[in-house]
Formats: C-alpha cells, sequence, structure tokens
C-alpha cells in the first residue's frame, strides 16, 4: 500500500527518519527566501500563498494535487499520530502499523480533544471572531444541506477531532478535499479578514477543524478509527488552563 503522512513546517525542525512521511515546508510562496531542504507547498497546482489563512491545509491541498498515493495523511512537525504515548519520534505511527489499522478502517483519526465545560460551537466563539462560523453554516444551508444536520450536531457537541489531522484512504480523501476546498472557498469569498489579528486570520484552518467531522458524520459509509495523538515538545499546563478560562471570560482574541 502506497502511503505518505505529510508534515507541516515553517521553519527548519527535526524530522522523521521513515521515508513514511514527507515534509512540506507550508506557505513557501509567500517565504522564498527562508533556508530549509524541505518540499515547498508552492509548485503546481497550490494554494499556499493562503498559507497564512488556511494555516496546514496548504500542505494537504498540495498532497492532495501532486501525490499518487493509496491513502493520504496531515500531521504537524510538532504533533504527530501514535499507538503509544511516547514523545519520540522512532514511535509515531509507521507503515506497517497504518497498512494494520486501515485492514478495518477508511479513516485514521487522532482521539478527540474534549472540552467538558463548552461545546464546540461556544469554544470556537469565545476564541474567535464570530461572522465566519455563522457565514459558514449559510454556505452550508444553501449548498450543501445534505451536511447541515451533521454540522449542527457536531457544534453541540463538546468534542471534535481537531488539529486538521488525518490519515485517508484515497477515495473518502478525494470526496473531503473537494468538498472542503469548494466550502472554505464559498466562505473566504463572504469573509472580510483585513481587520483581524493575524492568529484570527488563520479563519479558514480553524473552520476546517469542524468541517472534518461534519464531512465524516455525512459519510458513514466510511469507517473511522481513532490513534493517540503526541505533542513532542512540553506544554505548560496551568498557563494553558489560565487562556482558557480567561477567554471565557473577555471572549476571542490572541493566544
Amino acid at each position: 500500500m502506497k502511503v505518505k503522512i505529510l508534515v507541516a513546517v515553517h521553519k527548519n525542525y527535526r524530522m522523521p527518519d521513515d521515508p513514511l512521511y514527507l515534509p512540506i515546508f507550508v506557505g513557501k510562496e509567500i517565504h522564498p527566501a527562508v533556508n530549509h531542504t524541505f518540499q515547498g507547498d508552492n509548485t503546481g497546482d497550490n494554494i499556499s500563498a493562503k498559507n497564512p489563512h488556511y494555516n496546514e491545509l496548504t500542505a494537504l491541498y498540495w498532497g492532495w494535487k501532486h501525490l499518487d498515493v493509496d491513502a493520504l495523511g496531515l500531521v504537524h512537525y510538532r504533533r504527530y499520530l501514535t499507538l503509544g504515548r511516547s514523545k519520540d519520534l522512532s514511535t509515531i505511527l509507521n507503515q506497517e502499523q497504518v497498512e494494520q489499522l486501515f485492514q478495518d478502517a477508511d479513516v485514521i483519526l487522532p482521539k478527540k480533544r474534549h472540552y467538558y465545560i463548552e461545546t464546540n460551537e461556544s469554544h470556537y466563539l469565545h476564541v474567535h471572531e464570530h461572522a465566519p462560523l455563522e457565514i459558514t453554516r449559510q454556505v452550508l444551508q444553501k449548498d450543501y444541506p445534505e451536511y447541515v444536520p451533521a454540522f449542527e450536531h457536531v457544534m453541540k457537541q463538546t468534542s471534535a477531532h481537531y488539529f486538521n489531522m488525518m490519515v485517508m484512504k484515497k477515495q473518502p480523501l478525494d470526496e473531503y478535499c473537494s468538498w472542503l476546498f469548494a466550502v472554505l472557498d464559498k466562505v473566504e469569498q463572504q469573509v472580510d479578514y483585513s481587520d483581524y489579528t493575524p492568529y484570527e486570520q488563520r479563519v479558514f484552518g480553524f473552520l476546517s477543524e469542524l468541517l472534518l467531522d461534519t464531512w465524516l458524520g455525512t459519510h458513514p459509509e466510511y469507517k473511522t478509527v481513532e490513534v493517540n495523538r503526541v505533542f513532542l515538545e512540553k506544554q505548560n499546563w496551568p498557563l494553558k488552563i489560565a487562556k482558557f478560562l480567561k477567554r471565557k471570560v473577555v471572549g476571542h482574541g490572541e493566544h
């Protein structure tokens, strides 16, 4: 089985030695002078120039358009999928494990991120500008009504598959990417993010985190399996929790 897992990266950083992984320098079109040895996301059919607004999705778009594979995945330079819990590149998913997981599934996902005390919608509204989420809802209602029930279900849930991380077999990947980028294009045409902070201008990457579960919820014919998600660096949990609670009080902002 021919599989590639893209590693979205925007600076020089240690990468897996496993040929299963392909580092993609995101936003290469707007950062041509950065010295690195990674494949850029700006060759052929690409949306590299949109990286400040689409985040790691510019890597996914490039891989979708350029790689002839049986399955394609996306992870981050500090976040990986694994069957274990060790913060070690030697323990992340390998080819044998991916093939084993695909015997009973079509999509490999990280375990859901839980918010417990608030829904996905309330969390989004506490953290981000409100208009893009409502515009997304309107786009789905107008052009993709069959996805509205799943979208509203995701909005009411207190957990979701965040981070735009997944590995998908070719058919669901083609269908998902065709739908996702079409939806985001329609939303982008209606969102004025010119006055947003640099963080908030990453709006379409944020929206897509909720659209993944929306798409999966509308396509039960594709079976999913969850694995662990590991962050390679130490996290300051007291600070993260403090910021989380602050956003609930004062609203969205850069963090």
